[in-house]
């Protein structure tokens, strides 16, 4: 969430609402820390996810006020719903994210090319010209380690 926050903060994109992206970024994960990182592979039905994760945000914004309250979980809401232009842009940061994280995993590893599954995951998700910039940078350095890994002496 740092990071997405982070990311959302140094976009260039004047079109985009900056202080709304940090927040989306900040907020869009918090139920994880309850319900934990629910994965397409967890085959847990679209709904019921959501519906975890949403008794999870009534939990952990149950002692704030109910202004604050209000502003987070409409917040949360918005990026789930992915119904504005900022919500859409997080997402994209969260996708990028992953994949940064994959290819950090394969570093720290020295297993180039073992988490293929996050970037497959991925493929065409990419809109946003930033994002696409990253993108194209994380799997054009990816792509050189794995060639490296395979041709160790060349």
């Amino acid at each position: 969430m740092y990071r997405m926050a982070m990311m959302a903060l140094v976009t260039e994109d004047k079109s985009l609402n900056k202080d709304r992206c940090i927040r989306l970024a900040l907020v869009h994960d918090m139920a994880e820390c309850i319900v934990g990182d629910i994965a397409p592979a967890d085959n847990i039905p679209k709904e019921e996810k959501h519906r975890r994760e949403e008794a999870a945000m009534q939990q952990l914004t149950q002692l704030l006020s109910e202004d604050l309250r209000k502003e987070i979980y409409e917040l949360w809401e918005e990026y789930e719903n992915q119904s504005t232009a900022e919500a859409k842009f997080v997402k994209q940061l969260d996708q990028c994210e992953m994949i940064l994280q994959a290819f950090e995993y394969e570093e720290l590893e020295n297993t180039p090319g073992r988490l293929q599954d996050f970037f497959d995951s991925t493929a065409g998700k990419f809109f946003h010209p930033e994002v696409l910039q990253l993108v194209s940078l994380i799997n054009t350095e990816r792509k050189k380690r794995i060639a490296a890994a395979s041709h160790p002496h060349s």
